[in-house]
């Protein structure tokens, strides 16, 4: 920890025990000197006691990491129709699979393109896998723009072949690059273009905007497995047992 950090820490706790202090029945007792010899015993106490600040410090992360989880666990439970069962998410693999993976993604993110090979392959050797893919076009327009292209794709039934095609895009993505991918793949471009426009495209993805923030995904990509949320360009082996966790019976 840098010397700047620790005095901050120590101004921090002396402030909070002067708090406490100045609370008590008696706070009307500690006045002028009074009020700084506690403040100089307090801070005493830490400079000769520097791992209470450590120890606050990851009691105050546990406290978050553990009011973070509770909060996803909440979101989770009450926007289940949402993620699972809404008609208009894309989805592949097998719809009755014993393991159900959520992507969110981004069509211009770079590590989302780094895991999709990878996703891949665990999809192409498992047969008993539902993915339901998430748009989540954080990168700027040209990221919402691809994203509506695709949900658009999707009622033409090619949304999967266009997303492949999309993740294998290299370099920066503009609106030109999206629409010559689609009419590369065989879209019906005056369809897709009518589609695009459509107001339940538009509503979805910013429902899906606030999924996320509910489930406390701040990037891409980000996976759901079962009830665990795994952000990040997570590996094929750490995957494959991640999924194969959530198949596993609860005792």
């Amino acid at each position: 920890m840098r010397y700047a950090d620790v005095n901050y820490y120590i101004r921090l706790f002396t402030g909070l025990a002067l708090f406490v202090s100045l609370s008590m029945p008696a706070a009307a007792d500690f006045k002028g000197k009074d009020k700084e010899a506690i403040e100089e015993i307090v801070r005493q106490y830490i400079l000769e006691n520097p791992e209470i600040i450590a120890e606050a410090i990851e009691n105050l992360r546990d406290r978050e990491r553990l009011a973070q989880e509770q909060a996803q666990r909440h979101a989770l439970q009450v926007s289940r129709a949402q993620i699972y069962d809404n008609p208009l998410t894309p989805e592949h693999g097998n719809p009755k699979g014993d393991a159900v993976v959520v992507e969110f993604f981004d069509y211009q993110c770079g590590y989302c393109k780094r895991v999709f090979p990878t996703f891949m392959n665990v999809l192409e050797s498992d047969k008993n896998i539902r993915v339901i893919w998430k748009e989540l076009p954080i990168l700027g327009p040209v990221s919402r723009f691809a994203a509506r292209a695709a949900m658009a794709a999707d009622r033409q039934d090619k949304y999967f072949e266009y997303h492949v095609a999309l993740m294998q895009l290299r370099g920066r993505l503009t609106e030109k690059r999206v629409m010559d991918t689609a009419k590369s793949i065989g879209l019906d471009m005056t369809r897709l273009i009518k589609d695009m426009a459509a107001p339940e495209i538009d509503r979805y993805l910013n429902e899906t905007l606030q999924l996320a923030e509910a489930l406390g995904i701040n990037g891409t990509p980000a996976f759901l497995i079962g009830d665990r949320l795994v952000p990040g360009a997570v590996d094929e082996e750490q995957l494959r047992a991640i999924i194969s966790e959530t198949r596993k019976p609860r005792s």
